[in-house]
């Protein structure tokens, strides 16, 4: 995830076996306006919104939607486009070194496990 990541298009993203994140990207089932709409008829309000929908890498991060936050440059990623191609190129690889190395059967396992666990409230 390089950017924002909003409605049907982020779930499609979202269902790999591994979810990478820029640390200044969020994600999420609608856009912080669009929920900020629907309950305050007020999309000013999305500031309010998106923190109640913990849509940030981090958040994505503690809640184990998010598997690796790539850490941006000093003002973010579009201060330093070759940096940052150069970072998420190395976590990318990285991660696909680890994939390839899991029988397809156990990925399929650990992303039914993964998602299972997403939502399930407990207290």
């Amino acid at each position: 995830m390089i950017g924002e990541g909003a409605s049907g298009g982020a779930l499609g993203i979202g269902v790999g076996d591994r979810l990478l994140m820029l640390e200044n990207t969020w994600f999420s089932v609608i856009s912080p306006e669009g929920c900020a709409s629907i309950l305050w008829h007020d999309a000013s309000k999305a500031e309010m919104a998106a923190e109640a929908m913990k849509v940030t890498a981090q958040d994505m991060y503690d809640m184990g939607i998010c598997d690796r936050i790539i850490i941006e440059p000093l003002g973010g990623a579009h201060h330093d486009y070759d940096g940052i191609a150069k970072e998420v190129r190395t976590a990318i690889s990285e991660e696909l070194e680890v994939l390839e190395k899991i029988e397809p059967e156990e990925l399929v396992e650990r992303r039914i496990a993964k998602y299972d666990r997403i939502g399930v409230w407990e207290e």
